[in-house]
């Protein structure tokens, strides 16, 4: 059986000034959160929609199907860097 940590992983805010300034940056990474789950929900019914032959977004910028795909790669591509620097953000 393992043994309980003997001191707590974070010490109890006393500070009202401390406790705020912990709040906003709770709020601002589950917000980044939020954001990047959105952008990475909407990308993934783009995709779908423009794999069954849907909707063609990209058509006014990349003329070829392969093109199109190429253009979605790339913004599904800033969706993954947007969401590892929110990670990043979270984590540090």
């Amino acid at each position: 059986m393992s043994e309980p940590d003997r001191e707590p992983t974070e010490t109890p805010t006393t500070d009202k000034s401390e406790a705020k300034a912990d709040t906003k940056s709770m709020a601002r990474n589950w917000l980044g959160i939020a954001v990047v789950s959105i952008l990475a929900l909407l990308v993934l019914t783009l995709g779908m929609l423009q794999w069954t032959g849907l909707v063609d977004v990209f058509a006014p910028i990349a003329e070829t199907e392969g093109q199109q795909w190429g253009a979605f790669f790339v913004l599904a591509l800033v969706v993954i860097v947007l969401g590892g620097w929110s990670w990043k953000a979270i984590v540090s």
